[in-house]
């Protein structure tokens, strides 16, 4: 069940800046508070999918299949290419009206979903990840599997929250300064690009 191990592992896993991390704090850095609360729920949802495949062993055939995996990798590639460009075009203001914020919060959500649906690595390393921690004696293992994969979920949800409110209170400082804007946004969008050829370069 769960332990310290898991706990503290899980912490370290979840604090390590991903793509997930960095699109949560660009949210709450360009966008707002409730977008990032937002963010941070998509890219969260974004790993429901790896972490059930991981438990009723579905992840094995990302694991062994060259095609599918590659399918899945590139289409996350693209879509994180896809990011860069957005934002390193984006030339808005950081002045949104109510009615944007709230038509927006959809299209958030499933961008952070996507990020984290499309890396197959993150099926693999669930499927590596998670038997490491259920116990030899569990009546059940995938109950207990169920129960550490959601407690893995929560954990991010709340760690990648705090990532975004914490970028939300650093807007304060650029809000003001279209140069420093541009500068960071330029930042995030070459570490997506990085992000996305990490990707490229990924095994099974």
């Amino acid at each position: 069940m769960f332990s310290t191990e898991f706990f503290l592992t899980s912490l370290i896993v979840v604090l390590i800046p991903g793509t997930g991390v960095i699109y949560t704090l660009s949210t709450g850095l360009f966008v707002g508070k409730k977008e990032s609360i937002f963010a941070a729920l998509g890219c969260t949802s974004g790993i429901i999918p790896h972490l059930v495949a991981s438990v009723l062993g579905l992840s094995a055939l990302l694991h062994t299949s060259a095609v599918a995996f590659s399918i899945v990798k590139y289409i996350g590639v693209a879509y994180l290419l896809y990011l860069a460009y957005s934002m390193w075009k984006d030339t808005s203001t950081l002045q949104i009206d109510a009615n944007t914020q709230k038509t927006n919060l959809l299209k958030i959500v499933t961008k952070g979903f996507l990020i984290n649906i499309l890396n197959p690595k993150l099926s693999i390393f669930f499927l590596a990840f998670l038997p490491q921690f259920v116990s030899p004696h569990a009546s059940s293992p995938m109950t207990e599997m169920f129960f550490l994969s959601f407690s893995f979920m929560f954990m991010t949800f709340v760690i990648f929250v705090f990532y975004g409110l914490f970028a939300n209170k650093a807007r304060v400082y650029v809000i003001n300064s279209p140069k420093i804007m541009s500068r960071i946004q330029k930042t995030f969008a070459a570490i997506f690009v990085l992000f996305s050829a990490k990707l490229a370069m990924a095994e099974r």
